[in-house]
């Protein structure tokens, strides 16, 4: 990424956070699954791991895939509540991109926590997995 890229990030996630009134306190950071160092980093124009650009989404009250939209010179995408139950959120993102970033999650998981995949055991993997949640209607 362009340092430009991220330096853009890094205002529009201020802006976020003080439109928000959000402090940016550990209380704030843990709420969302992540370290007030990680939120700094964001907020100096720092890169952070790629799974944790989705935490900051959150915790600035933006869909997923929000932030690396900002980095590739997009705009931030709002959630919005789903009708009856405003404990779940609603993404705009498209179904493409919704599935690439399941597919890069698992990814990461599998790298992290198996030994000796090939990369065409994770992709196979990563696919399935995407797959599954397509027809269980979670994706």
């Amino acid at each position: 990424m362009a340092p430009r890229d991220l330096d853009r990030l890094a205002t529009a996630a201020r802006k976020r956070r003080h439109d928000l009134g959000l402090a940016l306190n550990d209380k704030n950071a843990k709420a969302a699954g992540t370290s007030k160092g990680t939120w700094q980093r964001v907020e100096r124009g720092e890169g952070i791991r790629p799974t944790n650009y989705t935490k900051i989404d959150g915790l600035l009250q933006w869909a997923p895939g929000s932030c690396r939209a900002i980095i590739n010179g997009g705009e931030p995408m709002e959630s919005r509540p789903l009708e009856g139950d405003p404990g779940v959120m609603i993404s705009k993102l498209p179904p493409e991109a919704l599935d690439e970033q399941a597919r890069n999650v698992v990814k990461l998981a599998a790298i992290a926590t198996t030994g000796g995949l090939t990369s065409d055991e994770i992709k196979a993997l990563s696919n399935k997995v995407v797959a599954d949640l397509r027809a269980n209607g979670i994706l």
